[in-house]
């Protein structure tokens, strides 16, 4: 059946994808162009919805149904990875703040006296 190789090419690509580091601003923008389509993907299928029936069909799923099921799963699998990714990442920013504000605050800094201002060799009181 296509829908098996399907389903099996897409979690393999979350699995990939999970594996990868975030690339900055290219990875930004995918996630951008990613949230378009899934809206307009949305706005087709209230429009056609008779459409996921021929999909399904096409690709040995019974129901247009099962078959938005289906990609409903991948996507939380995509998800899931991608938020498990972000919390990993500010963990580990987390700790490195943590680690850098204990260092600062292990060796406290003495305390600077005031100098007089009459005592300031730099001073230039006008006279």
């Amino acid at each position: 059946m296509l829908i098996k190789l399907l389903l099996v090419v897409a979690i393999a690509a979350v699995f990939v994808l999970g594996l990868r580091p975030p690339s900055g601003a290219r990875h930004l923008a995918l996630r951008r162009v990613t949230v378009v389509l899934a809206a307009l993907l949305a706005t087709l299928s209230v429009i056609f919805p008779d459409t996921w029936n021929l999909i399904a069909e096409f690709v040995g799923v019974g129901r247009g149904t099962d078959l938005l099921l289906y990609g409903l799963i991948i996507a939380f699998l995509l998800y899931m990875v991608t938020t498990y990714r972000r919390f990993r990442d500010m963990e580990q920013q987390i700790t490195l703040l943590a680690r850098r504000i204990a260092v600062d605050e292990a060796f406290p800094r003495p305390a600077v006296a005031p100098v007089p201002s009459g005592d300031c060799p730099n001073h230039d009181d006008g006279a």
